[in-house]
């Protein structure tokens, strides 16, 4: 993996994005409010793939027709950021079919989350930061406001800053690395692939959603088991959205617990219940980008250095 990480040109006014759903299928009309911030509030023109308007199955269309039209947008120098749509399931179908030669000539962001962790694991890989974050679909839900601004923020290279409550299960603590992180079941998913990061003396960030609290104990045994739980230089726990407990016996611990539990021979920072991962408030976190973690008695801190 290379260490040093390039960070794509930031978008200025009039720049071009595209909008591809590389994923499940979504439905056109729930992308229109996202469409009409980028170029009504953010001055942006957008190239809309053919994918916000198919389907094939669960999935927006065929396996190579989401590689393609990603691929002619990955190509593409003209456009600046490629925003994903939504998620869903479907992008680990296609990550090692596309070709990053010419994104390496002329590198954008690409910006998702969900299933999306597998693209901006992989683009960490090949050294590029990209932009962990709300998708089309999402980033003008109601609720949203704050984590629609950090998009922008993200994408136009404005300061990045985040100040999080105090949580009762935090541990204290200042750490400093590269931000890297995602969806849990997608990182453990990628153990032992060439699209894994490796997470040693970097601040981690997780989230999921609709998971049995046994399956979260089982991904985090897997992180740990396989060392990327060891040398972190800090973990931020983000929203576990509508866990799931067995209906007789009770596992016996919260999402939040579990998550202490494998984390306790450690002795980095861990700040719990930040605003990223499957809910409105859903902050932009540039994956790549290094930070400073500061969790003290009234709170946390993250501040990027951009």
């Amino acid at each position: 993996m290379n260490n040093e990480i390039i960070a794509p040109p930031y978008l200025k006014p009039g720049d071009l994005v595209g909008v591809t759903a590389p994923a499940s299928r979504v439905r056109y009309a729930d992308c229109e409010a996202g469409l009409q911030v980028l170029r009504n509030q953010w001055d942006l023109e957008t190239l809309e793939g053919a994918t916000l308007h198919e389907s094939h199955f669960q999935y927006s269309a065929t396996d190579e027709q989401r590689r393609s039209e990603l691929q002619k947008m990955l190509d593409n120098p003209d456009i600046r950021a490629i925003l994903a749509a939504r998620g869903g399931y479907g992008c680990s179908r296609i990550v090692e079919d596309l070709d990053f030669t010419q994104f390496i000539k002329s590198p954008k962001w690409l910006v998702g989350f969900s299933d999306l962790t597998v693209f901006l694991s992989h683009l960490n890989c090949l050294g590029f930061a990209a932009l962990h974050a709300p998708m089309v679909k999402t980033m003008a839900n109601e609720g949203g406001e704050q984590g629609m601004e950090s998009l922008r923020k993200a994408l136009f290279g404005e300061p990045l800053a985040y100040d999080i409550p105090s949580h009762l299960l935090n541990r204290l603590g200042v750490g400093q690395g590269q931000v890297t992180g995602g969806n849990l079941c997608l990182l453990a998913h990628m153990i032992g692939s060439e699209l894994a990061v490796d997470m040693a003396g970097k601040i981690l960030f997780i989230e999921d959603i609709n998971e049995y609290l046994y399956n979260i104990d089982r991904m985090m045994i897997q992180l740990k088991r396989a060392g990327q739980l060891q040398n972190l230089a800090g973990l931020v726990v983000g929203q576990f959205t509508d866990s799931r407990d067995n209906a007789e016996p009770a596992f016996g611990k919260t999402a939040y617990e579990i998550i202490l539990d494998h984390t306790q021979d450690y002795d980095y920072p861990i700040c719990f219940d930040f605003p990223v991962g499957h809910v409105a408030d859903n902050r932009a976190l540039p994956v790549g980008m290094r930070a400073t973690l500061e969790v003290g008695e009234g709170g946390a801190f993250l501040n990027y250095e951009l």
